[in-house]
């Protein structure tokens, strides 16, 4: 009998002993787990860390990139271009593309003339975008050349525009400097050539430049409609080219321009009351007329003075202030005058 109790409680003792030792393995085990799981976190919160610092390190490295100075230029009309605003742009620059033409002769039954043209094309100039254009007209003894789009990179013209344009003072837009002589007509004085530029300028020149560049114009080979785009299309000129634009452009072909920039303009060019006629009898407003003149300019100051000048006193199409500027500042009938003309105009142009 003792020796079975003895047996009893020694089998009593050794099963809880042995749960006693299970217990004890699942707390180890339980810590274990535990202390790996906070080992794991604490691990991956010192990686993330590390290459949190690595990135901040990574970025402080790299150097900072200098902004380029904004070129500051005074608002509206001024008397003197910017210096910065004629020296070669540091940016993406425009091309210039030479053009060949051909010219009728809406006089007579004379053989058609090959004509020349220059177009200055805005940096990333894009096929799939719309671009308005300005037709730039020459003086009497000048031709596409005069303007200088044909020296490129000593171009002031292409200078100015480059520089406005990346700048983004201005909206991109075509340049496009013609022979403002209608050579294929047929004429006879000399000068008649000039008079006579209307019938080229919209029937074969706009045409030319509508079918080959992105323009606001919806060209067909049948004929189109001009004035869908006149918004979009600006005409300016130095001396003839100034006459030109209000004879021709204003007075004439309002239908397919609505942007006019005379500068010097010749002593042809009409008054300010046959202006003034001319463009009542027409249904199209005018966007803006902008005319400059040097005062010490014996050739042209009379007579461009007489068409511009007192304009908005003829005409309740014209408005001085609001689509109307008429400036005068001391010089002659040079390129001192017509650069600052471009340059005014150019900041006036598509507005």
């Amino acid at each position: 009998m003792k020796r079975k109790l003895l047996a009893l409680t020694m089998t009593t003792f050794m099963i809880g002993q042995i749960a006693a030792c299970g217990n004890a393995a699942e707390s180890v085990a339980s810590d274990a787990s535990t202390e790996s799981e906070v080992s794991v976190e604490e691990s991956t919160e010192s990686i993330e860390k590390t290459e949190e610092i690595k990135v901040e390190e990574a970025s402080s490295e790299e150097p900072e990139k200098e902004e380029k100075p904004k070129i500051e230029v005074e608002e509206g009309i001024v008397d003197m271009i910017p210096n910065k605003i004629v020296l070669p742009y540091e940016g993406e620059c425009g091309t210039v593309e030479a053009i060949t033409y051909m010219a009728k002769d809406y006089t007579g039954d004379g053989p058609e003339v090959e004509k020349k043209a220059y177009v200055y094309l805005p940096a990333g100039y894009d096929e799939t975008k719309q671009y308005n254009v300005m037709y730039l007209m020459h003086g009497i003894g000048g031709n596409e050349n005069e303007w200088g789009l044909n020296k490129d990179g000593n171009s002031r013209i292409k200078r100015v525009m480059d520089n406005l344009i990346g700048e983004g003072i201005i909206e991109p837009f075509i340049v496009v400097t013609p022979n403002g002589k209608a050579m294929a007509c047929t004429h006879e004085e000399t000068n008649d050539l000039f008079y006579l530029y209307g019938h080229e300028l919209r029937n074969d020149l706009i045409p030319y430049i509508e079918s080959h560049y992105s323009t606001y114009a919806e060209y067909s080979e049948d004929g189109y409609d001009l004035s869908q785009a006149r918004e979009h299309r600006a005409m300016a000129g130095l001396s003839m080219g100034g006459m030109q634009t209000i004879n021709i452009g204003m007075c004439e072909c309002l239908d397919a321009f609505s942007w006019f920039g005379a500068f010097s303009s010749a002593p042809t060019s009409y008054p300010a009351t046959k202006v003034a006629e001319l463009i009542a009898e027409n249904e199209y407003p005018i966007d803006y007329f902008y005319a400059l003149c040097g005062t010490e300019d014996q050739i042209a100051y009379a007579s461009a003075s007489a068409a511009a000048k007192t304009l908005p006193a003829f005409s309740e199409k014209i408005k001085d202030g609001e689509n109307f500027t008429w400036q005068e500042k001391p010089g002659t009938h040079d390129f001192g005058i017509w650069y600052l003309g471009f340059y005014n105009f150019a900041r006036l142009v598509f507005q």
